[in-house]
């Protein structure tokens, strides 16, 4: 069992990174366009207002490139910083635990976004075609089944 789950571990994330940036480029469109229901319930979000336009700017674009696999790694730090951005000094100043502060999907973005900075994208992403290796990046592969087991 444990072998059909290994092989398919890179599939599972890549649903994984495409669900999650899909959530995100919606959460970006949503501010910036006032579609899907808008920014806070309606409308949008004036353009250059700071913090509110530039983290839609990245939502929309960070999870536009998460969901595609095209410079995932870095697009994923950059949209884990603005979550934490968000997380600390929009939502942590009101209460300190999320559940209290409405910063729960900050949160939950930011750790998942930094997850996927250490995972990479997983399969089905424009990364691997465009690395040095080809469509297959093997080597990312065999590097990562060389590395030593970390057990507890």
């Amino acid at each position: 069992m444990h072998t059909r789950l290994n092989q398919a571990q890179p599939y599972a994330l890549a649903l994984f990174r495409i669900v999650v940036g899909l959530l995100f480029a919606c959460h970006g469109a949503a501010s910036l366009f006032g579609v899907l229901g808008g920014a806070m319930g309606g409308g949008s979000i004036p353009a250059g207002t700071w913090p509110g336009w530039y983290a839609a700017v990245i939502q929309l674009v960070g999870g536009s490139l998460v969901v595609l696999g095209l410079g995932t790694r870095i697009a994923a730090l950059i949209s884990s910083g603005s979550m934490a951005y968000a997380y600390f000094k929009v939502h942590q100043p009101e209460a300190l635990f999320p559940l209290q502060n409405g910063g729960e999907p900050s949160a939950v973005f930011c750790w998942v976004f930094l997850l996927l900075v250490f995972t990479g994208p997983g399969a089905l992403a424009l990364d691997r075609l465009f690395s040095r290796g080809g469509a297959d990046s093997d080597g990312e592969d065999r590097a990562r089944e060389q590395a030593p087991a970390v057990t507890v």
